[in-house]
């Protein structure tokens, strides 16, 4: 899917800032592609745009409205319904990345056909996959891989990326899932593709490229997590990765939502992230640890980030405190 810019982004009745993620981060790492912000009575977040309405943000330049809400159980409230009508009505695609489908909703669904408007649900891939095939293609790709699910793949992936390009680097940020795809506009939900065609589908979202070229690819999930390791392992398999990037969340006693579960240790989730890699691409390394240290001292914090990399023999970073400018050094 191809999304157009530029947006508005659609808050509606966010309680807290944490509801309106989606939207944060596409105003955090592709602020040239936002006008504005709707916000509905009640909504607690604010993302510092302009609040405007459908017709004001048409006016402003905007094409897509995107739903920047993810709420709980990832349903479409009845209270937003007439913004998204008068979106359509005033000129604007409608881009959603939550579990229930805005094109499912009839009125909606009929009048953006009367219109010949585009309505994106991003979550839920509309194209035909293949199996992936393992076969070595040219390219470099990176991936982010993970101690857990939620510990900073997408936010590394994307400062990889950015500082990748700011050295005139060759490099694209492939989305794998539906908030990094509403940020660049394109890619696949990975964790919504049947489990047979994940590979192929990577494959496909990474396909030959010029010998300089780096597809940055989000990583998903964890090898070491009981609900998402399918998903990692198809993943890192369709990458095929010449560089992978371990990120970790250090104050975590447990993987996220399974408390029976502990965290693995670094050295050996690299271990099992490297033997998986190598199926499809013997010659991978790991270039990197990322770790996210904002719940840490600045102290402790680039205490432990310089102790991690000294017994790793990698950069550690965090993406925030530090950057991953060390990290890109090592790629060349």
């Amino acid at each position: 899917m191809s999304i157009k810019t530029p947006y508005v982004l659609f808050l509606g009745d966010a309680p807290d800032l944490l509801a309106g993620k989606v939207a944060v981060g596409i105003r955090q790492w592709r602020p040239e592609h936002c006008v504005g912000q709707i916000r509905l009575p009640g909504c607690k977040a604010d993302c510092g745009l302009p609040d405007m309405t459908p017709a004001e943000a048409y006016q402003k330049g905007a094409r897509t409205l995107v739903v920047g809400v993810a709420n709980r159980g990832g349903v479409i409230a009845g209270n937003w319904i007439s913004v998204l009508h008068d979106a359509l009505e005033c000129g604007l695609d409608i881009a959603a990345g939550l579990h229930n489908k805005v094109a499912d909703i009839p009125e909606l669904k009929a009048e953006a056909d009367r219109l010949g408007r585009s309505i994106f649900d991003v979550r839920h891939p509309t194209k035909t996959f293949s199996v992936g095939k393992g076969s070595r293609r040219p390219g470099k790709r990176l991936l982010t891989v993970g101690t857990d699910c939620s510990c900073g793949k997408m936010f590394t992936t994307l400062a990889i990326e950015k500082e990748m390009r700011a050295r005139g680097m060759d490099a694209d940020f492939r989305a794998t899932g539906q908030t990094g795809i509403l940020i660049v506009g394109d890619g696949v939900s990975v964790d919504a593709v049947v489990s047979d065609f994940i590979s192929g589908c990577i494959e496909d979202l990474t396909p030959d490229a010029a010998d300089d070229h780096w597809d940055v690819i989000e990583g998903q999930g964890s090898l070491f997590h009981p609900s998402f390791a399918g998903v990692t392992t198809g993943l890192i398999h369709g990458a095929q990765p010449d560089a992978l990037v371990l990120c970790h969340e250090p104050t975590r006693t447990h993987m996220r939502g399974v408390p029976d579960f502990a965290l693995p240790g670094l050295e050996e989730c690299m271990d099992l992230n490297l033997r998986t890699a190598r199926l499809t691409n013997p010659d991978v390394r790991f270039v990197g640890v990322s770790m996210d240290t904002s719940r840490l001292g600045e102290d402790e914090a680039l205490r432990l980030l310089e102790d991690t990399g000294t017994r790793l023999g990698l950069p550690a970073v965090d993406p925030v405190r530090i950057g991953v400018g060390p990290i890109v050094d090592t790629l060349g």
